[in-house]
């Protein structure tokens, strides 16, 4: 049997086994509000009728409450199988004890309701060094069939310390004094600030707040301290971190305003954003955008197929990309950056250092883009040495400003490697600018300073709009960066009208003069087509057992026709079936600014013998 799949992604698996591990997650994550200690009863949402016009089941419900002295910078420890915890700080002044109420639900009838409410267990104890609760609901031997709902209201002294485990349900707390350890099985986890008494001997030795859930958001205010967080599948959005984050999601987005210490963020294929950072920061995601605001330290960003910005960076950088755009608006140290497919763009800017006439990258420093181009901006006094290479194309694939004097070497046939050289202001660490088959532009600073600082009061505003949209305050940074952003005066209804495809539309024009054409993601692209035939197996191929990945170059040409530019993989005879097919489909073509223009991307087929 043959069967013949289109990828019109390389991340669809991918993303489509995240996406099913978090089915039952909520996906929305409210501004913060702190909760409300409820002495009555809460009324919980019933489950659906059993079928059409059947009414819901009725409840029965019980409440179990207390209240147990205690002393203030303590911990409450609750352990709960079932039921979502809600804990509150106690009003300023009041004396220190720990008040609970624990509401109770069970959809069974008659006497085996209230014999079932009254089977379950809930266990207080008053100790040394704090106060401890422990629920739990019947056995499946007394319980039968009947199903049980649980609420913990739990109010506490402010300096107090939290461990909360429960295995099903929502995990909510306002200020928290001390520290706090958050963790459920399959419910979201909402915190305010965190360790707003403790003493700087507990958040150096401990982490302030680690927060686990199985499939849940995870959303958190400030944390004075270190902060550890994981989501199997869901967004973590947290304010201001003072010390180290480690932030993991199986698949949701990470956000963060400020951390303050070293930063480790991974997530497995959702959008990773901090507005500012104080140290060293490690990211990783299969597939999203990266976003870094302010950092000062050092960085090191891998994505699998999302673009990444930058706006600052004080320390060395790497940052690396499968097939996405790099957007550098200000490096001041040595620099790292690749990506297979897109294109590059760095405005190339060290610190002064003083009593010297000229700026000098920390060390050696490399761009390259397998098939995009690299457009850099350099200061007039910047010290370096230049060194451009394009692997396969013509002299007029590199351009400069006629003042960087560069020195190029075409191949004598006009087709093959390119490359230029220049010492700038007598040399200095050298600066390598690599594409296989893209252009190379080399610009000063001074000659774009209106589009720089666009760009640069641009990219503030989308971090702190990302911000805002999670419920957070907008973040200032430094004037040393650029041109102060908008975001701070402005209110966040205005703020969240900010035309956040500026970017991407000057990123676009670059790639019109340069390519001809715009570059396009793969699922957008296919969005276009509108006839698309699948070629058809070889003989030769099933007979021989060949099988495997075609992935093409094409491009959209203004009429509408596909073109294949190049072959990126695949086996020969499966490739000249693929090329076959991409000649006969057919597309809408893409309009911008008014008028038609080409788009280049790629398409994948998998042939696959069954």
């Amino acid at each position: 049997m043959l069967s013949l799949n289109f990828h019109r992604h390389p991340l669809f698996r991918a993303r489509a086994a995240a996406l099913l591990g978090t089915l039952a997650a909520v996906f929305f994550i409210r501004p913060y509000t702190p909760p409300v200690f409820a002495g009555d009863t809460k009324e919980l949402a019933a489950p659906p009728p059993e079928g059409p016009g059947d009414p819901a089941p009725a409840r029965t419900s019980g409440v179990r409450s207390g209240v147990l002295p205690t002393k203030e910078g303590l911990i409450l420890r609750v352990n709960a199988d079932l039921g979502s915890v809600n804990i509150v700080p106690l009003e300023a002044g009041a004396a220190p004890v720990v008040r609970y109420t624990v509401h109770i639900e069970t959809d069974a009838r008659g006497g085996a309701a209230q014999k079932l409410l009254n089977s379950y267990s809930l266990r207080t104890t008053s100790t040394a060094s704090g106060v401890e609760l422990v629920g739990s609901v019947p056995s499946q031997t007394h319980s039968g069939n009947a199903q049980f709902w649980v609420q913990f209201e739990i109010a506490v002294p402010q300096s107090y310390s939290v461990d909360i485990s429960t295995e099903v349900g929502d995990i909510t707390t306002g200020n928290i004094g001390g520290t706090a350890r958050l963790q459920t099985q399959g419910g979201n986890i909402t915190a305010g600030k965190i360790g707003i008494f403790a003493d700087r001997e507990t958040s150096r030795t401990h982490p302030m707040a680690k927060l686990e859930t199985a499939g849940g958001q995870i959303q958190v205010l400030d944390v004075a301290g270190d902060l550890s967080a994981f989501t199997a599948g869901g967004h973590i959005n947290a304010g201001n971190i003072a010390g180290d984050a480690s932030l993991h999601s199986g698949g949701g987005h990470i956000r963060a305003g400020k951390i303050g210490g070293r930063a480790e963020l991974e997530t497995a294929g959702g959008n990773i954003t901090v507005a500012q950072a104080g140290n060293l920061v490690s990211v990783h995601t299969g597939g999203g955008q990266i976003d870094f605001g302010e950092v000062r330290g050092s960085v090191r960003a891998q994505t699998g197929g999302g673009g990444i910005r930058v706006v600052y960076v004080s320390g060395p950088m790497e940052v690396e990309s499968n097939a996405g755009s790099i957007c550098l608006t200000r490096v001041a140290d040595a620099v790292q950056a690749s990506t297979s497919g897109g294109t590059i763009t760095a405005w190339i800017d060290p610190d002064a250092v003083s009593g010297s006439g000229t700026v000098r990258l920390g060390g050696a420093s490399q761009l390259a883009s397998g098939t995009g181009d690299i457009v850099v901006y350099l200061p007039r006094n910047l010290a370096a040495t230049i060194d451009a290479t394009v692997l396969n194309g013509s002299e007029r694939q590199i351009e400069a400003d006629s003042a960087l004097h560069l020195n190029i070497q075409a191949s004598p046939n006009g087709n093959g490697p390119v490359h230029a050289f220049a010492n700038l202001n007598g040399g200095g660490a050298p600066l390598r600018l690599r594409t296989a088959g893209g252009k190379i532009l080399l610009k000063y600073l001074d000659s774009e300073l209106a589009l720089r600082n666009s760009l640069l009061r641009e990219q503030m505003d989308r971090l702190n709009k990302r911000l805002q949209e999670t419920g957070f305050a907008p973040v200032k940074f430094s004037p040393t960066i650029g041109p102060p952003s908008d975001a701070s005066t402005q209110s966040p209804q205005d703020s969240l009208k900010i035309d956040t495809d500026w970017l991407d539309s000057w990123l676009n024009s670059l790639e019109l003069t340069f390519r001809g054409a715009i570059g396009e993601d793969p699922d957008e692209f296919f969005k276009r087509i509108s006839y698309h035939p699948t070629p058809a197996y070889p003989s030769l191929a099933q007979r021989a057992g060949i099988h495997g990945f075609v992935k093409l170059q094409v491009r959209l040409t203004k009429e509408g026709h596909l073109e294949v530019q190049k072959v990126l993989e695949g086996e020969p005879v499966l490739v000249d079936a693929a090329i076959d097919a991409v000649k006969r489909w057919r597309a809408k073509p893409c309009w911008r600014n008014g008028k038609n223009v080409d788009v280049i991307s790629t398409v994948m087929f998998d042939f696959q013998l069954r």
